[in-house]
Protein backbone atom coordinates (compact mmCIF):
# COMPACT_ATOMS: atom_id res chain seq x y z
CA UNK A 1 0.00 0.00 0.00
CA UNK A 2 2.14 2.59 -1.31
CA UNK A 3 2.62 6.14 0.46
CA UNK A 4 0.42 5.45 3.44
CA UNK A 5 2.15 4.28 6.32
CA UNK A 6 1.74 0.81 7.52
CA UNK A 7 2.52 -0.44 11.71
CA UNK A 8 4.15 -3.44 12.17
CA UNK A 9 6.66 -4.91 15.29
CA UNK A 10 9.43 -5.14 13.00
CA UNK A 11 10.83 -4.10 9.35
CA UNK A 12 13.51 -6.74 8.40
CA UNK A 13 15.91 -5.59 5.38
CA UNK A 14 17.25 -8.13 3.24
CA UNK A 15 15.29 -11.64 2.30
CA UNK A 16 18.73 -13.86 2.07
CA UNK A 17 18.93 -16.23 5.02
CA UNK A 18 19.20 -14.33 8.29
CA UNK A 19 15.84 -12.61 6.62
CA UNK A 20 14.15 -15.51 6.26
CA UNK A 21 14.96 -16.85 9.75
CA UNK A 22 14.52 -13.69 11.29
CA UNK A 23 11.23 -13.49 9.97
CA UNK A 24 10.78 -16.97 11.36
CA UNK A 25 11.70 -16.33 15.10
CA UNK A 26 9.61 -12.58 15.17
CA UNK A 27 6.61 -14.49 14.04
CA UNK A 28 6.87 -17.22 16.70
CA UNK A 29 7.38 -14.55 19.11
CA UNK A 30 3.75 -13.55 18.13
CA UNK A 31 5.03 -10.00 16.49
CA UNK A 32 4.11 -8.52 13.17
CA UNK A 33 7.02 -8.08 10.36
CA UNK A 34 7.92 -7.49 6.84
CA UNK A 35 10.71 -7.93 5.03
CA UNK A 36 11.86 -5.42 2.25
CA UNK A 37 14.04 -7.29 -0.58
CA UNK A 38 15.44 -5.52 -3.77
CA UNK A 39 15.32 -8.90 -5.45
CA UNK A 40 12.35 -10.69 -6.95
CA UNK A 41 12.90 -13.73 -4.90
CA UNK A 42 14.81 -14.77 -1.92
CA UNK A 43 18.23 -15.80 -1.90
CA UNK A 44 20.34 -13.03 -0.70
CA UNK A 45 23.80 -13.59 -2.12
CA UNK A 46 22.47 -16.80 -3.53
CA UNK A 47 19.80 -14.85 -5.57
CA UNK A 48 22.60 -12.23 -7.46
CA UNK A 49 25.82 -14.58 -7.74
CA UNK A 50 24.52 -17.14 -10.69
CA UNK A 51 28.30 -16.93 -12.17
CA UNK A 52 29.38 -20.05 -13.63
CA UNK A 53 31.05 -22.30 -10.96
CA UNK A 54 29.59 -20.30 -7.85
CA UNK A 55 29.19 -22.99 -5.27
CA UNK A 56 29.85 -22.79 -1.38
CA UNK A 57 33.05 -23.03 0.45
CA UNK A 58 31.53 -24.50 3.54
CA UNK A 59 30.34 -28.22 3.74
CA UNK A 60 27.04 -28.80 2.47
CA UNK A 61 25.82 -30.26 5.71
CA UNK A 62 26.94 -27.60 7.55
CA UNK A 63 25.82 -24.51 5.37
CA UNK A 64 22.14 -25.08 6.60
CA UNK A 65 19.40 -24.43 8.75
CA UNK A 66 19.90 -26.11 12.23
CA UNK A 67 16.69 -24.97 14.00
CA UNK A 68 14.25 -27.34 12.58
CA UNK A 69 15.75 -31.34 12.83
CA UNK A 70 13.04 -32.04 10.24
CA UNK A 71 14.03 -29.84 8.11
CA UNK A 72 18.03 -30.60 8.22
CA UNK A 73 16.71 -34.49 7.58
CA UNK A 74 14.28 -33.79 5.00
CA UNK A 75 16.62 -31.71 2.77
CA UNK A 76 19.29 -33.83 0.67
CA UNK A 77 21.98 -32.20 -0.29
CA UNK A 78 23.79 -33.95 -3.89
CA UNK A 79 27.47 -32.68 -3.38
CA UNK A 80 29.98 -31.70 -0.93
CA UNK A 81 29.96 -28.06 -1.61
CA UNK A 82 26.52 -27.21 -2.57
CA UNK A 83 26.27 -25.33 -6.28
CA UNK A 84 24.68 -21.89 -6.38
CA UNK A 85 21.24 -23.47 -8.36
CA UNK A 86 20.98 -25.91 -5.25
CA UNK A 87 21.39 -23.42 -2.16
CA UNK A 88 19.14 -21.08 -4.39
CA UNK A 89 16.44 -24.05 -4.23
CA UNK A 90 17.16 -24.43 -0.79
CA UNK A 91 16.31 -20.88 0.18
CA UNK A 92 13.25 -21.08 -1.69
CA UNK A 93 12.32 -24.36 -0.13
CA UNK A 94 12.72 -22.66 3.13
CA UNK A 95 10.61 -19.83 2.58
CA UNK A 96 7.50 -22.18 1.01
CA UNK A 97 7.96 -24.57 4.01
CA UNK A 98 7.25 -21.69 6.84
CA UNK A 99 4.98 -19.79 4.70
CA UNK A 100 7.41 -16.64 4.61
CA UNK A 101 6.55 -15.42 1.48
CA UNK A 102 3.31 -13.49 2.07
CA UNK A 103 5.60 -11.32 4.38
CA UNK A 104 8.37 -10.35 1.75
CA UNK A 105 7.84 -7.16 -0.73
CA UNK A 106 9.91 -7.93 -3.41
CA UNK A 107 11.60 -5.22 -6.07
CA UNK A 108 11.46 -3.03 -2.91
CA UNK A 109 14.23 -1.37 -2.43
CA UNK A 110 14.84 0.94 1.13
CA UNK A 111 15.49 4.42 0.98
CA UNK A 112 15.94 5.24 4.04
CA UNK A 113 15.44 4.31 7.69
CA UNK A 114 15.29 7.18 10.04
CA UNK A 115 14.63 6.98 14.20
CA UNK A 116 11.36 8.44 15.94
CA UNK A 117 13.36 9.60 19.70
CA UNK A 118 9.43 10.49 20.68
CA UNK A 119 7.75 7.14 19.52
CA UNK A 120 10.73 5.15 20.07
CA UNK A 121 9.95 3.29 16.46
CA UNK A 122 11.86 3.63 13.11
CA UNK A 123 10.44 5.01 10.43
CA UNK A 124 11.27 3.13 7.07
CA UNK A 125 10.23 4.58 3.60
CA UNK A 126 11.15 2.52 0.27
CA UNK A 127 12.42 3.87 -3.35
CA UNK A 128 8.95 2.45 -4.72
CA UNK A 129 6.66 4.36 -1.91
CA UNK A 130 6.42 2.25 0.82
CA UNK A 131 6.32 3.93 4.71
CA UNK A 132 6.72 1.59 7.40
CA UNK A 133 6.71 2.33 11.42
CA UNK A 134 8.05 -0.25 13.44
CA UNK A 135 9.91 -1.08 16.59
CA UNK A 136 12.79 -2.75 15.22
CA UNK A 137 14.55 -2.48 12.42
CA UNK A 138 16.84 -5.31 11.56
CA UNK A 139 19.51 -5.10 8.99
CA UNK A 140 19.95 -8.69 7.17
CA UNK A 141 21.35 -6.91 4.15
CA UNK A 142 24.76 -9.47 3.95
CA UNK A 143 28.24 -8.97 4.39
CA UNK A 144 28.42 -9.50 0.02
CA UNK A 145 25.76 -7.86 -0.90
CA UNK A 146 27.12 -4.28 -2.76
CA UNK A 147 29.40 -5.34 -6.15
CA UNK A 148 32.34 -3.18 -6.51
CA UNK A 149 32.77 -2.14 -10.05
CA UNK A 150 36.57 -1.42 -10.60
CA UNK A 151 37.68 2.11 -11.40
CA UNK A 152 39.56 1.67 -14.88
CA UNK A 153 39.21 4.57 -17.53
CA UNK A 154 37.09 3.39 -21.01
CA UNK A 155 34.84 0.70 -19.27
CA UNK A 156 31.93 2.08 -20.34
CA UNK A 157 33.24 1.87 -24.01
CA UNK A 158 33.73 -1.57 -23.99
CA UNK A 159 30.92 -2.70 -27.48
CA UNK A 160 31.40 -6.30 -25.93
CA UNK A 161 29.11 -8.24 -23.65
CA UNK A 162 29.99 -6.94 -20.46
CA UNK A 163 29.05 -9.06 -17.12
CA UNK A 164 29.57 -8.23 -13.05
CA UNK A 165 30.50 -11.86 -11.49
CA UNK A 166 28.28 -10.75 -8.60
CA UNK A 167 25.39 -9.73 -11.12
CA UNK A 168 25.01 -12.38 -13.13
CA UNK A 169 22.24 -12.54 -16.21
CA UNK A 170 19.47 -14.81 -14.48
CA UNK A 171 19.60 -16.88 -18.11
CA UNK A 172 23.26 -17.15 -18.41
CA UNK A 173 26.26 -16.42 -20.70
CA UNK A 174 27.14 -18.81 -23.80
CA UNK A 175 30.92 -18.16 -24.11
CA UNK A 176 31.17 -20.96 -26.87
CA UNK A 177 34.04 -20.02 -29.15
CA UNK A 178 34.26 -16.79 -27.52
CA UNK A 179 37.51 -14.74 -26.84
CA UNK A 180 36.76 -14.17 -22.93
CA UNK A 181 38.95 -11.86 -20.40
CA UNK A 182 38.34 -11.54 -16.58
CA UNK A 183 39.55 -8.95 -14.68
CA UNK A 184 40.20 -10.02 -11.38
CA UNK A 185 41.19 -13.37 -9.30
CA UNK A 186 39.51 -13.53 -5.83
CA UNK A 187 36.91 -16.06 -4.89
CA UNK A 188 34.67 -15.76 -7.56
CA UNK A 189 37.23 -15.48 -9.96
CA UNK A 190 38.72 -18.73 -8.86
CA UNK A 191 35.59 -20.67 -9.25
CA UNK A 192 34.44 -19.31 -12.72
CA UNK A 193 37.93 -19.31 -14.44
CA UNK A 194 37.88 -22.98 -14.85
CA UNK A 195 34.25 -23.14 -15.94
CA UNK A 196 34.51 -20.45 -18.54
CA UNK A 197 38.23 -21.95 -19.64
CA UNK A 198 36.50 -25.31 -20.70
CA UNK A 199 33.54 -23.30 -23.03
CA UNK A 200 35.19 -20.60 -24.25
CA UNK A 201 37.60 -20.12 -27.62
CA UNK A 202 39.88 -18.16 -25.47
CA UNK A 203 40.56 -17.06 -22.29
CA UNK A 204 42.58 -14.31 -20.87
CA UNK A 205 43.05 -13.30 -17.36
CA UNK A 206 43.91 -10.59 -15.76
CA UNK A 207 45.66 -10.54 -12.48
CA UNK A 208 46.95 -8.03 -10.05
CA UNK A 209 47.25 -9.93 -6.90
CA UNK A 210 47.03 -14.08 -6.67
CA UNK A 211 45.29 -15.29 -4.11
CA UNK A 212 45.80 -18.70 -2.16
CA UNK A 213 43.18 -21.03 -3.02
CA UNK A 214 43.36 -25.10 -1.81
CA UNK A 215 41.42 -27.61 -3.65
CA UNK A 216 37.77 -28.47 -3.16
CA UNK A 217 38.10 -31.90 -2.96
CA UNK A 218 34.17 -31.53 -4.48
CA UNK A 219 32.20 -34.97 -5.48
CA UNK A 220 28.75 -35.99 -4.99
CA UNK A 221 27.80 -37.20 -1.68
CA UNK A 222 27.31 -40.85 -1.14
CA UNK A 223 23.52 -41.13 0.75
CA UNK A 224 24.46 -43.96 3.00
CA UNK A 225 27.06 -42.04 4.71
CA UNK A 226 24.87 -38.55 4.78
CA UNK A 227 22.25 -40.65 6.44
CA UNK A 228 24.87 -42.08 9.03
CA UNK A 229 25.69 -38.50 9.45
CA UNK A 230 22.68 -37.52 10.00
CA UNK A 231 22.39 -39.90 12.59
CA UNK A 232 24.87 -37.47 14.62
CA UNK A 233 23.77 -34.43 12.89
CA UNK A 234 23.07 -32.62 16.74
CA UNK A 235 26.39 -33.41 17.77
CA UNK A 236 27.62 -31.93 15.08
CA UNK A 237 25.91 -29.09 15.31
CA UNK A 238 27.38 -28.29 18.76
CA UNK A 239 30.52 -28.50 17.19
CA UNK A 240 30.09 -25.89 14.71
CA UNK A 241 28.53 -23.69 17.29
CA UNK A 242 31.61 -23.97 19.42
CA UNK A 243 33.95 -23.10 16.77
CA UNK A 244 35.77 -26.49 15.93
CA UNK A 245 36.86 -25.37 12.28
CA UNK A 246 34.94 -22.03 12.29
CA UNK A 247 32.11 -24.03 11.75
CA UNK A 248 32.91 -24.53 8.18
CA UNK A 249 31.95 -28.87 8.80
CA UNK A 250 33.51 -31.65 9.10
CA UNK A 251 33.50 -35.36 7.65
CA UNK A 252 33.67 -37.58 10.71
CA UNK A 253 30.55 -39.54 11.04
CA UNK A 254 31.36 -39.65 14.71
CA UNK A 255 31.61 -36.54 15.37
CA UNK A 256 34.95 -35.47 17.51
CA UNK A 257 34.07 -33.84 20.73
CA UNK A 258 35.35 -29.96 20.75
CA UNK A 259 39.18 -30.67 22.15
CA UNK A 260 41.63 -28.46 22.85
CA UNK A 261 43.21 -25.81 19.90
CA UNK A 262 45.26 -28.01 17.67
CA UNK A 263 49.05 -27.86 18.27
CA UNK A 264 51.47 -25.10 17.44
CA UNK A 265 53.48 -25.68 14.46
CA UNK A 266 56.70 -24.98 16.37
CA UNK A 267 55.99 -28.37 17.87
CA UNK A 268 56.12 -30.00 15.07
CA UNK A 269 58.98 -30.88 13.03
CA UNK A 270 59.33 -30.26 9.50
CA UNK A 271 58.31 -33.53 8.41
CA UNK A 272 55.43 -33.28 10.54
CA UNK A 273 54.30 -30.50 9.22
CA UNK A 274 54.78 -31.55 6.21
CA UNK A 275 52.44 -34.48 6.61
CA UNK A 276 49.77 -32.82 8.47
CA UNK A 277 49.43 -29.89 5.34
CA UNK A 278 49.26 -33.25 3.10
CA UNK A 279 46.93 -34.53 4.60
CA UNK A 280 44.88 -31.31 4.97
CA UNK A 281 45.16 -30.60 1.63
CA UNK A 282 44.26 -34.02 0.25
CA UNK A 283 40.81 -33.87 2.19
CA UNK A 284 40.20 -30.57 0.94
CA UNK A 285 38.34 -27.97 2.12
CA UNK A 286 38.88 -24.19 3.91
CA UNK A 287 39.94 -26.11 7.28
CA UNK A 288 43.17 -26.16 5.25
CA UNK A 289 44.17 -23.07 7.96
CA UNK A 290 43.28 -25.38 10.72
CA UNK A 291 45.59 -27.66 10.23
CA UNK A 292 47.81 -26.76 13.26
CA UNK A 293 46.54 -23.97 15.59
CA UNK A 294 48.94 -21.00 15.03
CA UNK A 295 48.82 -20.70 11.57
CA UNK A 296 47.12 -17.13 10.95
CA UNK A 297 48.81 -16.11 14.52
CA UNK A 298 52.69 -17.27 13.93
CA UNK A 299 54.90 -15.78 10.96
CA UNK A 300 57.10 -18.34 11.03
CA UNK A 301 54.17 -21.38 10.47
CA UNK A 302 52.50 -19.16 8.29
CA UNK A 303 55.43 -19.23 6.10
CA UNK A 304 56.12 -22.97 6.41
CA UNK A 305 51.87 -22.68 4.74
CA UNK A 306 52.65 -20.35 2.12
CA UNK A 307 55.83 -22.25 1.30
CA UNK A 308 53.66 -25.43 0.84
CA UNK A 309 51.14 -23.68 -1.38
CA UNK A 310 53.37 -22.66 -3.66
CA UNK A 311 54.89 -25.71 -4.05
CA UNK A 312 51.78 -27.12 -5.33
CA UNK A 313 51.19 -24.74 -7.56
CA UNK A 314 54.55 -24.86 -8.68
CA UNK A 315 54.04 -28.75 -9.03
CA UNK A 316 51.09 -28.24 -10.98
CA UNK A 317 51.17 -24.93 -13.41
CA UNK A 318 53.57 -26.37 -16.49
CA UNK A 319 55.08 -23.35 -17.46
CA UNK A 320 57.52 -21.92 -14.08
CA UNK A 321 56.96 -18.50 -15.47
CA UNK A 322 52.90 -18.69 -15.17
CA UNK A 323 53.58 -20.38 -11.56
CA UNK A 324 55.86 -17.75 -10.36
CA UNK A 325 52.81 -14.99 -10.69
CA UNK A 326 50.35 -17.01 -9.49
CA UNK A 327 52.41 -18.08 -6.32
CA UNK A 328 51.40 -15.01 -3.69
CA UNK A 329 54.33 -13.17 -2.20
CA UNK A 330 52.80 -9.94 -0.77
CA UNK A 331 50.35 -11.22 2.09
CA UNK A 332 50.48 -13.86 4.80
CA UNK A 333 48.25 -17.26 3.87
CA UNK A 334 44.45 -17.30 5.39
CA UNK A 335 44.73 -13.12 5.74
CA UNK A 336 42.66 -12.87 3.06
CA UNK A 337 39.49 -15.52 2.99
CA UNK A 338 41.12 -18.72 1.69
CA UNK A 339 40.16 -19.75 -1.69
CA UNK A 340 38.24 -22.98 -2.66
CA UNK A 341 38.67 -24.33 -5.74
CA UNK A 342 38.29 -27.13 -8.75
CA UNK A 343 41.61 -26.99 -10.63
CA UNK A 344 42.17 -23.52 -10.71
CA UNK A 345 45.80 -23.62 -10.92
CA UNK A 346 45.51 -26.79 -13.83
CA UNK A 347 43.55 -24.39 -16.03
CA UNK A 348 46.62 -22.62 -16.79
CA UNK A 349 47.99 -25.31 -18.54
CA UNK A 350 45.25 -25.38 -21.11
CA UNK A 351 46.49 -24.06 -24.98
CA UNK A 352 43.65 -21.75 -24.69
CA UNK A 353 44.21 -19.95 -21.15
CA UNK A 354 46.66 -17.01 -20.87
CA UNK A 355 47.43 -14.88 -17.68
CA UNK A 356 48.75 -11.46 -17.57
CA UNK A 357 50.13 -9.78 -14.69
CA UNK A 358 48.57 -6.53 -14.04
CA UNK A 359 50.67 -5.59 -10.93
CA UNK A 360 53.32 -5.54 -12.93
CA UNK A 361 52.19 -3.83 -15.92
CA UNK A 362 48.28 -2.38 -14.92
CA UNK A 363 45.52 -1.78 -17.12
CA UNK A 364 45.89 1.27 -19.18
CA UNK A 365 42.62 1.43 -20.31
CA UNK A 366 39.44 -0.33 -21.73
CA UNK A 367 38.54 0.23 -25.34
CA UNK A 368 35.96 -0.34 -27.59
CA UNK A 369 37.46 -3.99 -28.38
CA UNK A 370 39.46 -5.10 -25.67
CA UNK A 371 41.58 -4.42 -22.42
CA UNK A 372 44.89 -2.76 -22.80
CA UNK A 373 48.16 -3.14 -21.60
CA UNK A 374 51.38 -1.66 -22.29
CA UNK A 375 49.96 -0.49 -25.37
CA UNK A 376 48.41 -3.80 -26.67
CA UNK A 377 44.89 -4.19 -26.76
CA UNK A 378 43.94 -8.12 -26.06
CA UNK A 379 40.87 -8.39 -28.23
CA UNK A 380 37.59 -9.55 -26.21
CA UNK A 381 34.26 -10.09 -27.28
CA UNK A 382 33.28 -10.88 -23.87
CA UNK A 383 34.83 -8.98 -20.23
CA UNK A 384 33.61 -10.53 -17.30
CA UNK A 385 34.44 -8.40 -14.06
CA UNK A 386 35.07 -10.47 -10.75
CA UNK A 387 36.47 -7.76 -8.61
CA UNK A 388 34.40 -7.81 -5.57
CA UNK A 389 32.56 -6.39 -2.86
CA UNK A 390 32.26 -3.37 -0.75
CA UNK A 391 32.16 -5.57 2.35
CA UNK A 392 29.81 -5.42 5.48
CA UNK A 393 29.21 -1.75 5.73
CA UNK A 394 28.45 -1.27 1.72
CA UNK A 395 24.76 -2.25 1.99
CA UNK A 396 23.90 -0.71 5.71
CA UNK A 397 25.89 3.04 4.09
CA UNK A 398 24.02 2.93 1.10
CA UNK A 399 20.77 3.94 2.82
CA UNK A 400 20.16 7.08 4.95
CA UNK A 401 20.05 5.98 8.29
CA UNK A 402 19.31 8.13 10.97
CA UNK A 403 19.90 7.53 14.45
CA UNK A 404 19.21 9.60 17.58
CA UNK A 405 19.62 13.37 17.08
CA UNK A 406 19.42 12.89 13.05
CA UNK A 407 22.94 11.41 13.17
CA UNK A 408 23.53 9.31 10.74
CA UNK A 409 25.02 5.98 10.29
CA UNK A 410 27.76 7.22 7.79
CA UNK A 411 29.05 10.33 9.70
CA UNK A 412 28.92 7.77 13.03
CA UNK A 413 31.48 5.40 10.64
CA UNK A 414 33.26 7.99 8.71
CA UNK A 415 36.26 6.46 10.53
CA UNK A 416 35.50 3.13 10.26
CA UNK A 417 32.41 1.24 11.35
CA UNK A 418 32.33 0.73 15.46
CA UNK A 419 29.67 -1.67 17.15
CA UNK A 420 28.82 -3.17 20.10
CA UNK A 421 29.37 -7.03 19.55
CA UNK A 422 28.18 -6.78 15.70
CA UNK A 423 24.62 -6.33 16.58
CA UNK A 424 23.89 -2.70 17.33
CA UNK A 425 25.28 0.79 17.25
CA UNK A 426 25.21 3.64 20.35
CA UNK A 427 23.09 6.22 19.07
CA UNK A 428 20.85 3.76 16.74
CA UNK A 429 17.95 2.18 19.21
CA UNK A 430 16.06 -0.75 18.13
CA UNK A 431 18.26 -0.79 14.92
CA UNK A 432 19.90 -4.56 14.82
CA UNK A 433 22.73 -5.83 12.55
CA UNK A 434 22.81 -9.26 11.77
CA UNK A 435 26.50 -10.62 10.94
CA UNK A 436 27.83 -6.32 11.34
CA UNK A 437 31.41 -5.50 11.68
CA UNK A 438 32.68 -6.48 14.93
CA UNK A 439 31.13 -10.45 14.95
CA UNK A 440 32.39 -13.19 13.49
CA UNK A 441 30.20 -13.04 10.09
CA UNK A 442 32.95 -13.55 7.49
CA UNK A 443 35.96 -15.63 9.23
CA UNK A 444 33.00 -18.33 9.72
CA UNK A 445 30.41 -20.04 8.16
CA UNK A 446 27.93 -17.84 7.92
CA UNK A 447 25.08 -19.92 8.92
CA UNK A 448 26.25 -20.71 11.99
CA UNK A 449 27.03 -16.88 12.41
CA UNK A 450 23.06 -16.01 11.12
CA UNK A 451 21.58 -18.35 13.58
CA UNK A 452 23.28 -17.00 16.34
CA UNK A 453 22.85 -13.79 15.66
CA UNK A 454 19.20 -13.97 14.68
CA UNK A 455 18.38 -16.20 18.19
CA UNK A 456 19.87 -13.73 20.32
CA UNK A 457 17.64 -11.33 19.22
CA UNK A 458 14.83 -13.08 19.32
CA UNK A 459 15.50 -13.81 23.00
CA UNK A 460 16.15 -10.61 23.40
CA UNK A 461 13.28 -9.25 21.57
CA UNK A 462 11.40 -11.47 23.51
CA UNK A 463 12.87 -9.64 27.18
CA UNK A 464 11.75 -6.99 25.86
CA UNK A 465 8.36 -7.85 25.34
CA UNK A 466 8.50 -9.25 28.99
CA UNK A 467 9.60 -6.40 30.60
CA UNK A 468 7.38 -4.02 28.62
CA UNK A 469 10.59 -1.92 27.51
CA UNK A 470 9.72 0.00 24.36
CA UNK A 471 13.93 0.70 23.60
CA UNK A 472 17.04 -0.91 23.49
CA UNK A 473 19.99 1.12 22.86
CA UNK A 474 23.90 0.24 23.09
CA UNK A 475 25.76 2.12 25.65
CA UNK A 476 29.14 4.34 24.37
CA UNK A 477 31.45 2.53 27.05
CA UNK A 478 30.46 -0.82 26.35
CA UNK A 479 30.66 -0.10 22.29
CA UNK A 480 34.22 1.55 22.80
CA UNK A 481 35.37 -1.44 24.79
CA UNK A 482 34.09 -4.13 22.25
CA UNK A 483 36.01 -1.94 19.42
CA UNK A 484 38.52 -1.98 21.24
CA UNK A 485 38.88 -5.86 21.80
CA UNK A 486 37.95 -6.26 18.41
CA UNK A 487 41.20 -4.59 17.14
CA UNK A 488 43.10 -6.52 19.98
CA UNK A 489 42.03 -9.82 18.68
CA UNK A 490 42.65 -9.04 15.09
CA UNK A 491 46.08 -7.19 15.95
CA UNK A 492 47.46 -10.38 17.91
CA UNK A 493 46.80 -12.26 14.42
CA UNK A 494 48.36 -11.84 10.97
CA UNK A 495 45.04 -10.72 10.07
CA UNK A 496 45.72 -6.92 9.36
CA UNK A 497 48.65 -7.56 6.92
CA UNK A 498 46.14 -8.77 4.78
CA UNK A 499 45.65 -5.25 2.84
CA UNK A 500 42.02 -6.97 2.47
CA UNK A 501 38.53 -6.40 1.92
CA UNK A 502 38.27 -7.42 5.69
CA UNK A 503 39.72 -4.35 6.06
CA UNK A 504 38.27 -2.28 3.42
CA UNK A 505 41.46 -2.22 1.45
CA UNK A 506 39.53 -3.09 -2.15
CA UNK A 507 37.65 0.29 -2.14
CA UNK A 508 39.01 3.34 -2.72
CA UNK A 509 38.30 5.77 0.15
CA UNK A 510 36.92 3.58 2.50
CA UNK A 511 38.86 3.80 6.28
CA UNK A 512 41.30 0.92 6.66
CA UNK A 513 39.86 -1.04 9.88
CA UNK A 514 39.94 -4.50 10.15
CA UNK A 515 35.81 -5.37 10.45
CA UNK A 516 35.10 -8.63 11.41
CA UNK A 517 35.46 -10.47 14.87
CA UNK A 518 38.85 -12.75 14.58
CA UNK A 519 38.27 -14.33 17.98
CA UNK A 520 36.57 -17.62 17.15
CA UNK A 521 32.63 -18.60 16.51
CA UNK A 522 32.85 -20.04 19.85
CA UNK A 523 34.27 -17.81 21.95
CA UNK A 524 31.90 -15.01 20.44
CA UNK A 525 28.82 -17.34 21.05
CA UNK A 526 29.92 -17.64 25.25
CA UNK A 527 30.50 -13.83 25.28
CA UNK A 528 27.09 -13.13 23.65
CA UNK A 529 25.30 -15.27 25.97
CA UNK A 530 27.29 -13.92 28.71
CA UNK A 531 26.05 -10.23 27.89
CA UNK A 532 22.53 -11.82 27.66
CA UNK A 533 22.86 -13.36 31.33
CA UNK A 534 23.88 -10.40 32.82
CA UNK A 535 20.87 -8.61 32.16
CA UNK A 536 22.28 -7.40 28.95
CA UNK A 537 25.14 -5.86 30.49
CA UNK A 538 25.88 -2.88 28.11
CA UNK A 539 22.94 -1.92 27.15
CA UNK A 540 20.45 0.57 28.12
CA UNK A 541 16.60 -0.01 28.48
CA UNK A 542 13.91 2.51 28.31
Amino acid sequence: MANQEETFDAVIVGAGFAGLYMLHRLRNLGLSAVVFEQGDNVGGTWYWNRYPGARCDAESLAYSFSFSEQLEQDWAWSERYATQPEILAYAEHVADRFDLRRDIRFDCRVESAVFDEVANRWQVSSERGDRISAQFCIMATGCLSVPQRPDIAGLDDFAGDLHQASLWPHEGVDFTNKRVGVIGTGSSAIQAIPVIAEQAGNLTVFQRTPNFSVPAVNGVLDPQWVAQFKANYRAHRANHKQGLGQGFGDLEIEPKEQGPVAMAGAELTDAQLQAVLESYWQTGGARFMGAVGDAIVSEETNRAFADFVHAKIRATVNDPAVAEVLCPQNHPIGSKRICVDSDYYKTYNRANVQLVDVAASPIQKITATGVQVDGDVHELDVLVLATGFDAMTGALLRMDIRGVAGVTLADKWAAGPVSYLGLTVAGFPNLFTITGPGSPSVLSNMLVSIEQHVDWLADCIAHMQSQQLARIEAADTAQSQWVAHVNEIANATLFPKGGSWYLGANVAGKPRVFMPYAGGVGAYREFCDAVAQDDYRGFEFA
